[in-house]
């Protein structure tokens, strides 16, 4: 059976035919951001998986009833490498013999990644500690780790082509989201594979997830420029509904961080403050729960308006201050 057969029947998987050859496949986890849109294209050798969900009972049961009843899977081409767009990966290559390709950057990603995790929550917890945040609930990152410990079949580049199906889509590198994020363009078809970085009803994460992450947003903004102007006649993100105009969506994106950057200046017109302080200037009180993304948010745009250099820093009894120079 092919996916054409399978989408009409009532009691099948969330499917959507976005373009010939290609469909969309909503798989949902009881967490984060609860689901993602994975993208199947069909190619003579079988059909290639864009991204895979997060790994997750739920999320199998819906990988398990998609297989058994349709196609031979080729191959699975990753975004990048946060769990909810890999998670599965690992399990989909091992219980199905399905070879997997990412980015060389993404491999290199998932190499911190595990590093990362392994290291005690204390350090990790630590580092936000410099900015003020109080103290976070608890998580086992330790338990992440498995996602990421497997060998991926192949690797691509910026600039080559990757084909998805039996169509060459060219991988174009957008950090900002993710160091290691890429998108995949099709120019005869006009076809945008986006992931991450444009989606339609939510602004993505653009956050420093570590250390060596020194201006991620500088960078968003950057690939933002480069994807925007590329005719699309379907973008497909990553998460929620597609995107009609990828060029209105990025500049919708982007005025809003501008509006948070003014909200920011203005804040340390009253003196010094951690990032903490400035988030709950730009947001108000939000519970602890909510707290984590705004906060990222905050301490990636405090870098970026200090390679602008339009507010300063420094470090005083452990606490990283911000202020107007």
């Amino acid at each position: 059976m092919d996916l054409a057969s399978f989408t009409e029947k009532k009691d099948s998987c969330d499917f959507t035919k976005v373009a010939e050859n290609v469909w969309k496949l909503v798989v949902r986890f009881p967490f984060g951001m609860r689901e993602v849109n994975c993208y199947l294209f069909k190619g003579e050798k079988g059909y290639t998986i864009v991204d895979t969900g997060d790994c997750h009972e739920t999320a199998k049961e819906t990988w398990n009833k998609v297989l058994a009843s349709v196609f031979p899977i080729e191959k699975i081409v990753l975004t990048h490498s946060h769990p909810d767009h890999l998670g599965l990966a690992k399990w989909l290559k091992e219980k199905y013999s399905v070879p997997v390709f990412m980015s060389d950057l993404s491999f290199q990603a998932m190499q911190e990644t595990k590093a990362r995790f392994a290291a005690s929550h204390d350090k990790y917890e630590a580092v936000l500690q410099k900015h003020g945040v109080p103290a976070l609930p608890k998580r086992n990152f330790a338990r992440e780790i498995p996602k990421y410990d497997f060998e991926p079949d192949g690797l691509f580049k910026n600039g080559e082509q990757v084909l998805l199906g039996d169509d060459p889509y060219e991988a174009i590198r957008t950090p900002g989201h993710a160091p290691d994020h890429f998108c995949f363009y099709n120019r005869k078809e006009q076809i945008l594979v986006l992931g991450d970085h444009v989606l339609k009803d939510l602004s993505p994460i653009v956050a420093a997830w570590s250390e060596n992450d020194k201006n991620p947003l500088g960078d968003y903004f950057d690939s933002l420029d480069r994807i925007k102007d590329l005719p699309a006649k379907v973008a497909l993100p990553g998460h929620g509904g597609l995107i009609g105009d990828v060029k209105a969506r990025a500049e919708s994106i982007r005025m809003r961080h501008e509006h948070r950057l003014r909200q920011m200046t203005m804040s340390l017109q009253e003196g010094e403050k951690t990032a903490a302080q400035i988030c709950r200037d730009t947001y108000g009180d939000v519970a602890l729960k909510q707290f984590f993304a705004p906060f990222m948010a905050t301490i990636t745009r405090c870098l970026y308006l200090e390679s602008a250099g339009k507010i300063s820093s420094r470090l005083e009894n452990g606490k990283i201050l911000y202020f107007l120079p």
